[in-house]
């Protein structure tokens, strides 16, 4: 009899819980419980059915693609380059990776003397203008570019080169007849939210026009560099299939406004692609219809404000940004920011990453007076800079050079240091007068941790000039142990803020 009520309690169970998971659902006589004799258990309560979500609703919160896409396909363009001259292709330094396209050559392999790229584009003007990355017309010989018409067919026109923004890697050209097609509007790239549907619509893998659907699942992603190319990014992330080919096609809302132009993929991952910004692109326009797109320059070379250098200035949190070195005679120094000043705002807009002051400043303006708030002595002081237009001198290449000397060395900080001679000047091109020179740095400790290099130059600690390696260790020992230390030094030309909390 225990084993009878044992199974009938079983199937109580095995009747109750398909209503738990499925209220909605109704009960057909294959699934009724047997009937069960009065001796067995009483049932169990019910569970409360719950609400049933309407399988129209959810239907209606997805986005209808069909429409949109039969609208703006004929915009698009796929990108035909030729390219003159030898160019060998290379890997990828970094997970991400620029569409190339076709015809570029195998990795590790030379290619033929001319080659034919691919990449996309998307029409902005009746005229002609398109707008594509930089990367895809490079060095092109010649262009032609592919419309969809309405019956289906394809119609090419030649074009040409109209604007470049290398560092942005945006490109305008233009072709050589009306393109007959309609035109896409521009949209508003900041008032997108992570989690918004997408459209990208490209040439991946010479697939003419296709189109792919995702969300935006990230903004703001400025500290990659694709294929290791240093630049001013501000990609939009997302996850619409994006491929080689791809390349400089627009990135859609569910307006049918362009938002950005796809750039970029993970080449180690999937689902995950990059698109420039189009409030960043309608800036350059004005300049990219006359040529090239000029950068505006504040004249100064920073660095990121960790936890331990905000603290030695006396800082509560670590925003902004800290000026390392000025340039002589540039628009920050004519404006009276100093060495040492952490920029906390520039142009209304506060300073969060180290990323954030490049990118806001290359965009201002050239002639542009922007307003500026800097942390100085313990409180904030505002200043206005007038911006230049960046200036195109090339970086010289600095040696390091590798002292021998026998110095001063402090062990609770893994510091060995010595005076800064006439001789180690030479050797490390140091533009200091006075100072003392990083000899040694202890594996594993404080300073170590805290990136001092050898042949670094230490020209202040806490705020007060070194002559010697003797000023540096008085330095550090009157430095109460867990108290912050802060050290300028110069390191191959140029001059940056190191800090660490004392042991």
């Amino acid at each position: 009899m225990r084993r009878l009520s044992t199974f009938a309690l079983l199937l109580i169970f095995g009747c109750q819980r398909p209503q738990e998971n499925a209220p909605t659902a109704q009960k057909t006589p294959e699934a009724a419980a047997p009937s069960l004799s009065p001796a067995q258990p009483p049932s169990l309560p019910q569970a409360q059915p719950q609400t049933p979500v309407s399988p129209l609703t959810t239907a209606q919160t997805l986005p209808q693609l069909a429409d949109l896409a039969e609208k703006l396909v004929p915009s698009v363009v796929s990108i035909q380059v030729e390219v003159g001259g030898r160019r060998v292709a290379q890997q990828p330094q970094d997970p991400l990776d620029f569409f190339r396209g076709f015809g570029r050559g195998a990795p590790g392999q030379e290619p033929e003397p001319r080659g034919r790229g691919l990449g996309s584009g998307f029409l902005i003007d009746a005229s002609g203008l398109i707008l594509t990355n930089n990367h895809v017309v490079e060095d092109a010989r010649s262009i032609e570019v592919t419309f969809a018409t309405a019956d289906g067919s394809e119609r090419t026109l030649k074009a040409t080169l109209v604007g470049t923004a290398p560092e942005y890697d945006v490109a305008l050209v233009k072709t050589t007849e009306p393109p007959n097609a309609p035109a896409m509007v521009l949209g508003d790239s900041e008032a997108v939210r992570i989690g918004d549907w997408v459209l990208a619509i490209g040439n991946p893998f010479g697939l003419e026009h296709s189109v792919s659907v995702g969300i935006i699942s990230a903004k703001q992603r400025r500290d990659i560099a694709p294929s290791g190319r240093a630049g001013l990014y501000d990609f939009l992330q997302t996850d619409a299939s994006i491929n080689p080919g791809n390349s400089g096609g627009p990135l859609i809302n569910m307006r049918g406004e362009v938002i950005g132009i796809n750039s970029a993929i993970n080449a180690q991952g999937q689902g995950i692609g990059f698109a420039i910004p189009i409030d960043m692109v309608k800036g350059m326009l004005p300049q990219l219809r006359e040529g090239r797109f000029t950068r505006s320059w504040v004249g100064v070379r920073i660095q990121p404000l960790t936890r331990e250098l905000a603290e030695s200035f006396g800082m509560k949190d670590e925003h902004g940004v800290l000026v390392a070195e000025l340039v002589d005679n540039g628009p920050a120094a004519a404006a009276g920011v100093k060495q040492g000043d952490v920029i906390l705002e520039f142009d209304g807009k506060k300073l969060v990453r180290s990323s954030d002051l490049p990118l806001y400043a290359s965009m201002a303006g050239v002639g542009k007076s922007v307003p500026v708030t800097v942390w100085r002595n313990g409180e904030r002081k505002a200043l206005s800079v007038k911006l230049e237009a960046f200036p195109e001198d090339a970086v010289r290449a600095k040696q390091q050079g590798k002292p021998t000397d026998e110095g001063e060395a402090d062990g609770s900080v893994g510091l060995s240091v010595v005076d800064l001679t006439s001789g180690l000047r030479d050797q490390l091109k140091a533009k200091a007068l006075e100072g003392a020179v990083v000899q040694a740095i202890a594996p594993g400790s404080v300073a170590s941790r805290a990136g001092f290099q050898q042949g670094d130059v230490i020209v202040n600690v806490q705020g007060k000039a070194i002559t010697s390696a003797r000023d540096v260790i008085a330095q550090v020992k009157s430095v109460k142990s867990g108290q912050p230390i802060r050290f300028q030094i110069e390191r191959q030309g140029v001059t940056i803020f190191v800090a660490f909390a004392k042991p």
